[in-house]
């Protein structure tokens, strides 16, 4: 899946045709995108169907002869994995962001703007393991007119189509699930508590929370009236992400398991299951 970063210029019957088109048959300005920011530096976690909104920031310096209207051409920034050529993916704004004059020339305009990127799971935004990875960041800028009077037997469309890389990078992650059970609830004290669970994280391909096998996750015991968890024992999710493993009942408390996270997949807590020891 792969789409044209042009979609704020173009649309329907018209992004289908720019597809086709092999070079840019208009031209495009030189832009300058610096100073770019995306979701406040902090990493992009997304699960399955819930929309992820995520603020962007940046400098924009632009010909001072250049008017950007977001109707007729439009300017912005994108996040994509791949060549600059040839995105294996790429996110981008269907808004257009706000920007306010910082700084002017003779010849240039620089203006502070923001943005936002709204990233749809379920949208099909994200389709394959690969997206849990870190993006590129780069800007973008195209234009489009067309002329559809055919009283003279003629129309036209015309394209311009710029791109620029490695502004920043992105990281996007996985969301991660993880459950605990605690039992039984009442249980004398000195005899075995099982804490089961379930380590799961998000799919893209199928739209749904997958087992996460093999992974490290801790235990943890909070006692009645603390406010702090401390680490019990580690256990490694098995087969379709399961987790178990047994205690000695002392007190009453709440049992918990927490995943720490990995480079694809974001840390988990699950909620605290609590135990009457009697």
């Amino acid at each position: 899946m792969r789409k044209l970063a042009i979609g704020a210029v173009v649309s329907g019957a018209l992004a289908l045709s720019a597809l086709a088109v092999p070079a840019a048959q208009a031209a495009t300005p030189d832009l300058v995108f610096a100073d770019v920011v995306v979701n406040n530096g902090k990493t992009i976690v997304v699960g399955t169907t819930n929309a992820v909104t995520v603020p962007v920031t940046y400098t924009l310096t632009r010909p001072a002869d250049l008017t950007i209207d977001y109707e007729n051409n439009a300017a912005g920034v994108l996040l994509y994995r791949g060549s600059l050529a040839t995105f294996e993916n790429e996110l981008e704004s269907d808004a257009s962001p706000a920007c306010t004059t910082t700084a002017t020339t003779d010849t240039t305009v620089t203006e502070s703007c923001s943005d936002t990127l709204v990233i749809d799971p379920s949208y099909g935004d994200l389709f394959e393991a690969a997206d849990a990875t870190t993006w590129k960041v780069g800007g973008f800028y195209g234009q489009a007119a067309s002329d559809l009077d055919d009283s003279d037997d003629k129309v036209s469309f015309e394209y311009g189509f710029a791109a620029w890389g490695n502004k920043g990078t992105a990281k996007i992650q996985r969301a991660a699930k993880v459950t605990a059970n605690a039992s039984p609830e009442l249980v004398k004290k000195g005899r075995t508590i099982t804490v089961t669970g379930k380590l799961t994280r998000a799919n893209w391909e199928t739209g749904s929370y997958s087992g996460y096998v093999s992974q490290k996750a801790t235990l943890q015991f909070r006692a009645k009236g603390s406010e702090t968890y401390s680490t019990v024992k580690t256990v490694t999710s098995s087969t379709g992400g399961y987790l178990k493993s047994t205690v000695t009942a002392s007190k009453d408390g709440y049992y918990r398991y927490v995943f720490a996270g990995t480079a694809t997949t974001a840390a988990a807590k699950a909620t605290g299951d609590y135990i009457d020891v009697q």
